[in-house]
């Protein structure tokens, strides 16, 4: 039988740009030394050694700390939040064009994803015309 991991050519991009967004998320702020690194290697065990039904919890948690980190006036949180927000949107479209129940698995994520990117473009154009 052949394991199906379709989904592991999506993830080059998640990879590369969540380690830094998503330590900076987590703390709220510019992540102490060593963060970023631990989470590249949180996520290299995911994509290496997990399912991708954990990869995809990974990613569920990943909306909540978009949900919850407040940008204010960090702009490093705003950029962690809006760069996480993106790889995450990209990631689950792509999930469309592959086989499996992933993509309706993650049907809801995509939707919050959509709505925090539509509130952070209004955000963004509310800053604009001040």
């Amino acid at each position: 039988m052949v394991k199906r991991v379709s989904w592991l050519s999506i993830t080059p991009e998640p990879e590369r740009e969540l380690p830094q967004a998503v330590a900076t998320l987590r703390h709220g702020h510019r992540p102490p030394h060593g963060a970023v690194e631990s989470e590249r290697q949180r996520i290299e065990q995911l994509v290496l050694h997990g399912r991708q039904r954990d990869w995809l919890t990974y990613l569920h948690g990943v909306i909540g700390l978009i949900e919850r980190a407040l940008p204010g006036d960090d702009p490093e949180l705003a950029r962690a939040r809006t760069r996480a927000t993106a790889v995450l949107a990209n990631h689950h479209n792509l999930l469309l064009a592959l086989p499996g129940r992933a993509a309706e698995r993650t049907a809801a994520d995509r939707a919050r994803l959509s709505e925090l990117a539509e509130d952070h473009n209004h955000h963004e154009s509310l800053k604009g015309s001040q």
